[in-house]
């Protein structure tokens, strides 16, 4: 038996669901069954007490209790049930789309289903029921527009919480449509109150349903309904009061086991809470089309970021948050992009994978990246649709947190088949699972996952926070990316772990070209010919570890450039003189730590940014900012005393 059947949680569900499904199979072999005839009258025995022949009685036409109780639920729950799965399917729809992608599609989607709400349910029921007549089909229409803005309102308010996750960001970054994104990574992780929506809505749908054929203006007589049941039991209740009871005891207490069924299931299907079943994929993966071409010009950098600006929108107006940024990555080389908390690092990094926040947009400048087959793009101007046939393929991130960046509810294993399949990765025709999950495999192998095919199938909760990484670093190198970009990766690790996640940083850097394949050519064809990697940190000890390069930034500026070594040896800036002061890696005789705090984009400074807290500053550093300065070959500065520094 496997884990989730074997769950204490499933047993929980076994009852209830077994129960349920008792319920709605009665209703529905209802024709089968060996029952008498629900409409039939036999006004001779009208309100007979129960009897072997007729197990509850009958009602005052004489017809049969037990058998109006059965056809009458099966008619209430199927108007119920398909009224909920309509409103479900478009309610959820809505809020999806209107909660990813906000703007005036939430305005033409949720704000839309929601003036619905402006109308109180039974008198916008009465008014449809009022212009199209009673029956079935009217009630499910009308019970689909009461009920879809519920759905939408939901699914709303989960999309807006699930969309800046960073399992969803890291999908984003492996090249993953909007409509994967949507259906395979966010509609998984809202299931659970969708669910718990689904039980509320057939109970109130039910009792909905049960007042308007109550009213005579629901199931359309001789039909029976246990609203209609109801109903012709009120007027005879005093001589015959358990007429009453038995449609409202099948009502309430169906409604009842639906509640908990739904709430058992949700958990079933959560597998964070246990390890539980996997919620099914939702779409197939739609083919990739070719990329236009650009301009074809040699590129002196794997990317070269020139004069970058990152505006961010605020009440006042834009505010820049990184200014002038410029730095390149050479291939094969790995640059450290070093600062304290609010430099602008993170923000850069996300800018060269296109995954800015919606309220951070670029203001100027450019990011040029080679491809592999030689041409250049602007990656500020590509389309979204370029952009995303680059993420995870060409370029590829690895986040800081990994348990927030691996999907709770799909196995390890599929998400980095997800990464392979979506840019093709030589999986095509009726083999391509079964080429993908051998990849997996393969790759977790590579990272130095242990029992790699177990692993591939375990939830990321059931793996420790180095595996989950390790599984994240499988995921981010699946295609043989070009430009590697790590945001403080070992943050969240412990000391050990992080040791061990640098060093296999660093190996598969080194396999990259070397050996497998052709002449620098994968086996699948792709170009290794040196995979680049940009290195966010704040660590000191890990840049002397890993990098060739640091890029220091203070305050949304670079403000020293050159080969780790010499930066380490000799500092040109006072901010990294303090850095290397201040860490506990460095070789200081005495720990120093740096005074103040990184000041507030909207409070600059106006001179030097780091002025304030420099103990070389003079007046001439609150005038204007100092320019970068090239002080030897390599090495960049922003310091008028950069001489006196070291």
């Amino acid at each position: 038996m496997s884990a989730s059947l074997a769950s204490p949680r499933f047993h929980r569900l076994v009852l209830p669901g077994a129960l349920l499904a008792l319920v709605l199979l009665t209703v529905a072999a209802a024709p089968l069954l060996p029952l008498a005839d629900p409409v039939k009258q036999q006004v001779s025995e009208r309100l007979s007490t129960p009897s072997l022949g007729h197990l509850l009685g009958q009602d005052e036409y004489g017809r049969d209790v037990f058998s109006r109780i059965i056809w009458g639920g099966r008619v209430s729950l199927s108007v119920s049930i398909l009224a909920a799965a309509c409103a479900g399917l478009i309610g959820t729809l809505l809020g999806l789309v209107g909660g990813y992608f906000r703007g005036v599609v939430e305005l033409m989607s949720v704000r839309l289903a929601e003036v619905v709400l402006c109308f109180p349910p039974m008198l916008l029921a009465l008014l449809v029921v009022t212009l199209l007549g009673p029956g079935a089909v009217t009630l499910v229409l009308v019970l689909t527009i009461l009920f879809t803005p519920g759905y939408a309102r939901v699914a709303y308010a989960e999309t807006l919480s699930a969309r800046t996750l960073d399992y969803v960001t890291a999908q984003t970054a492996l090249g993953a449509t909007s409509a994967r994104v949507l259906f395979r990574t966010v509609l998984p992780n809202i299931a659970p109150p969708l669910l718990v929506q689904f039980s509320l809505t057939v109970a109130a749908a039910m009792m909905l349903e049960s007042g308007l054929s109550f009213l005579g203006l629901g199931v359309v007589p001789p039909s029976p309904s246990w609203g209609l049941m109801i109903r012709s039991a009120r007027s005879v209740m005093e001589q015959a009061p358990l007429l009453l009871l038995w449609p409202c005891l099948a009502l309430a207490g169906t409604v009842l086991l639906l509640n908990v069924v739904c709430d058992r299931l949700r958990d079933v299907m959560d597998p964070r809470g246990a390890a539980m079943g996997v919620i099914p994929g939702f779409l197939r993966r739609a083919r990739s089309a070719a990329l236009p071409q650009a301009t074809t010009e040699p590129a002196p950098s794997l990317v070269r970021i020139d004069n970058l600006t990152l505006s961010l929108k605020t009440p006042a107006g834009p505010l820049n948050v990184v200014r002038g940024v410029s730095f390149g990555v050479a291939p094969g080389e790995t640059v450290a992009l070093v600062g304290e908390s609010g430099s602008g690092k993170t923000l850069t990094a996300l800018a060269v994978m296109g995954l800015l926040p919606p309220v951070v947009t670029p203001a100027g400048g450019s990011i040029r990246f080679s491809r592999r087959d030689g041409t250049v793009a602007d990656l500020l101007h590509l389309p979204e649709g370029q952009m995303r046939r680059l993420r995870g393929n060409d370029l590829s991130i690895i986040f800081q947190d990994p348990s927030a960046s691996l999907n709770p509810v799909h196995r390890c294993g599929k998400q980095v088949a997800e990464a392979i399949r979506a840019h093709g990765g030589g999986m095509t025709g009726e083999g391509s699972a079964r080429a993908a999950k051998a990849k997996v495999v393969a790759l977790f192998r590579r990272v130095g996952l242990p029992d790699p095919e177990r692993r591939a199938g375990a939830f990321p909760h059931e793996l420790s926070g180095g595996q989950k990484q390790r599984v994240m670093i499988a995921a981010a190198v699946a295609n043989t990316p070009r430009l590697l970009i790590a945001d403080e990766p070992t943050t969240a690790l412990d000391v050990t772990v992080q040791a061990q996640i640098l060093d296999l940083l660093a190996d598969l850097k080194g396999e990259s070209g070397s050996g497998r394949g052709q002449e620098g050519k994968d086996t699948e064809g792709k170009d290794t010919t040196g995979m680049g990697l940009l290195f966010v940190t704040h660590n000191l000890a890990v840049v002397r570890q890993i990098a060739d390069k640091v890029v220091v930034m203070y305050a949304g500026e670079v403000v020293e450039e050159g080969p780790v070594a010499e930066v380490f040896a000799r500092p040109r800036h006072p901010y990294t003189a303090a850095l290397l002061a201040s860490a506990p890696e460095s070789e200081a005789e005495e720990l120093t730590a740096i005074p103040g705090t990184v000041p507030s984009p909207a409070a600059l400074p106006p001179g030097c940014r780091f002025a304030p807290r420099c103990g070389f500053a003079t007046p001439a550093c609150d005038s204007t900012p100092p320019a970068s300065i090239e002080v030897a070959p390599g090495r960049i500065a922003r310091c008028i005393r950069w001489m006196e520094v070291a």
